[in-house]
């Protein structure tokens, strides 16, 4: 067994898709629906599931929306140990009680967001943290400063670790230097590949999971470059990078729920609609989402 490859011990390891929530015409949630997507990708080589993330839509969803999703992926992937639910909350408490809830679910791990309701200084997202893993289930942060302003800095992680508050971070800053130093800083933290347009740069840097978007639409391609990539077999690797890379970069941009959404749609599998305030792609983005995932699925990805 490979650092790189999910098991049971460290269930936030390998490709953890964090996956998009079907939503009927009504923009109801079916569930049903998500329960075929979610055992379809770890069908097709994904290794398991994200819900109740940014792709998830989860801040429109209510709680008992959010509760039945849990269980919808934690029955579906067949061991609850594949499913890292997303337990971000304007507070620590309300993450706190959703980091229990899947616990009792059965989920392996958790995905949490440092405090967002404002620019949290270090000692509020030390306190953050550590509230939260008194739920006794494994924390993966997440790092994206881009939406939240909280930078959880390389420093700052290493600090969290040693507070045992977390066991990975998701890193979605953009910068692959910061890999370096993370791991100079808190050698035993796991790096999570966070944004799938630099995923070959974090893999070569030392990444041992992918919490990833793109999956979504073309599970199998983006298994066979996670693996690739992480074994350094770059001969395989960079040709499927450059291959995907236009479609891949939609997962860093502000649109990206719609345009996996549509990718989706494209590619077979039905993405359908998002939930306001989000609104369907048009104009020169659609255009550009579409162009993407119709080369991808002409250079036969799948």
């Amino acid at each position: 067994m490979t650092a790189t490859t999910w098991n049971t011990d460290r269930p936030w390891r390998g490709i953890m898709v964090a996956t998009t929530l079907p939503f009927r015409e009504d923009l109801s949630v079916d569930h049903d629906a998500y329960a075929e997507h979610v055992a379809w990708l770890i069908a097709n080589g994904c290794d398991g599931v994200v819900p109740n993330g940014s792709l998830g839509e989860y801040q429109t969803l209510t709680d008992a929306e959010r509760a039945q999703v849990v269980r919808t992926a934690v029955a579906a992937a067949g061991d609850g140990a594949r499913v890292m639910p997303g337990v971000a909350a304007y507070g620590s408490a309300e993450s706190l009680r959703w980091a229990e809830q899947a616990a009792e679910a059965g989920a392996g791990s958790v995905l949490l967001l440092p405090p967002n309701a404002y620019r949290a200084e270090p000692a509020a997202v030390r306190a953050h943290y550590s509230d939260v893993a008194k739920a006794g289930i494994p924390v993966v942060a997440y790092n994206n400063p881009i939406d939240t302003k909280v930078d959880l800095t390389p420093g700052l992680l290493a600090e969290l670790h040693r507070d045992g508050s977390i066991v990975a971070v998701k890193e979605f800053s953009g910068d692959v230097r910061r890999a370096y130093e993370i791991a100079e800083l808190a050698p035993e933290l796991d790096l999570l590949i966070g944004a799938d347009d630099v995923l070959l740069e974090l893999a070569v840097a030392g990444a041992v999971g992918w919490i990833a978007g793109y999956p979504n639409a073309f599970p199998a391609s983006c298994a066979e470059l996670y693996h690739a990539a992480v074994a350094g077999d770059l001969a395989t690797a960079v040709p499927l990078y450059k291959s995907l890379h236009s479609l891949l970069r939609w997962d860093s941009k502000t649109e990206f729920v719609q345009s996996i959404k549509l990718s989706m749609d494209i590619a077979g599998r039905r993405g359908g609609p998002t939930r306001p305030p989000r609104h369907p792609l048009t104009g020169v983005i659609e255009a550009g989402v579409r162009t993407a995932t119709e080369k991808a699925v002409a250079d036969g990805h799948r």
